[in-house]
């Protein structure tokens, strides 16, 4: 019995309208969801019963930190679910990722150089810099993960299967690792320190300017990788029966690795390396919706990822944690055991 994809929809919908004020709820400090609603919604009548004084420190927490981070956590779980099924589709294979071509690696490299050179080179220690070194890691991470999806491009122009791409990329990403390190070696602890602290993931790094660019690259990038839909349905029927529809097999297919890899770099340069999300979320909407067409499955994936990104900031931001955990300490949590069960229910 197929199961009532519309209603599913809804439902995964309502989950993220709870989970988005969940988000805005928990945190260090108790905000009455009155509160929270009033501000949010800007209803002055549901605030007349709080004092001027709680009403601004609420205004800003709400503002400044919990609904950017709310916004940009919904917006790297969509980004990099839809990510991971492009890749999966692409590639035919259930474990490929966001960062399976060495993207985020590249995104990482960028970062390395900027934080791990920047005291060595100039005296400057970004970590101080506030919001320009924010911005410095972002540029720098865009710059890398564009450098490697570029080299993956240019590879492509000259490779015919796919296994050898998925190689190549695998190699560039160890590669960029191994540059990583060295870096690593030679740089000051506290420059270490900064980098590993990126590394470790943040839903929190964006806001104002940064926040405004990131929603905008977003909003462009998830409805062009919706029209990548029927191309990715006829690469699921094979590579001869592609071809026989008349579809360029080579062009088809890096349209959607650079539909992919965009995504993947814009989500590393603003949020870090995020793991696990774009691995599990594609295989969690297969189970629940039972079809492998793109036309359900890919909007599936963007609400399922958006919903599983704000379970994890949740976690991580839960009441009892001293400030917050690392986003990917959770992600991998949660990413994990669903990776496993699904494919362990397709075993069975």
């Amino acid at each position: 019995m197929k199961p009532n994809y519309l209603l599913l929809i809804l439902l995964l919908l309502a989950v993220n309208i709870v989970l988005f004020v969940t988000n805005l709820l928990i945190g260090t400090v108790n905000i009455p969801l009155q509160a929270i609603v009033g501000i949010v919604g800007g209803i002055p009548a549901m605030l007349e019963d709080f004092a001027e004084g709680d009403l601004t420190i609420w205004r800003n927490i709400i503002v400044s930190s919990r609904m950017p981070q709310t916004v940009t956590a919904m917006l790297a779980g969509a980004g990099l679910a839809v990510s991971g099924l492009q890749m999966q589709t692409v590639f035919r294979n259930p474990l490929a990722g966001p960062s399976v071509l060495g993207v985020s690696n590249g995104a990482s490299l960028g970062v390395a150089f900027v934080v791990l050179l920047s005291n060595s080179i100039g005296g400057v220690v970004l970590s101080r810099l506030g919001y320009l070194g924010d911005v410095a890691i972002t540029i720098a991470a865009i710059i890398g993960a564009l450098a490697v999806l570029g080299l993956i491009i240019l590879v492509a122009q000259y490779v015919r299967g796919n296994v050898t791409l998925l190689l190549i990329g695998v190699m560039t990403g160890y590669l960029a690792n191994a540059i990583i390190g060295v870096l690593k070696f030679f740089s000051p602890e506290e420059d270490v320190k900064a980098y590993v602290v990126w590394g470790l993931g943040c839903f929190s790094q964006t806001s104002g300017t940064q926040l405004l660019v990131f929603t905008i690259l977003m909003c462009l990038l998830l409805p062009l990788s919706m029209l990548m839909i029927k191309t990715m349905n006829i690469l699921l029927l094979g590579d001869n029966y592609a071809r026989n529809l008349g579809l360029d097999i080579r062009r088809s297919r890096m349209a959607v690795i650079v539909s992919s890899g965009l995504l993947a770099a814009v989500v590393t340069a603003y949020c870090g390396p995020i793991m696990f999300i774009g691995l599990a979320v594609p295989h969690l909407a297969r189970s629940l919706f039972r079809t492998s067409d793109h036309r359900l499955l890919m909007p599936a994936t963007l609400v399922t990822g958006a919903a599983l990104a704000l379970v994890c900031n949740v976690l991580a931001r839960f009441p009892g944690f001293e400030g917050a955990l690392p986003v990917n300490s959770v992600t991998a949590l949660v990413g994990a055991p669903i990776i496993a069960a699904v494919l362990l229910r397709k075993k069975s």
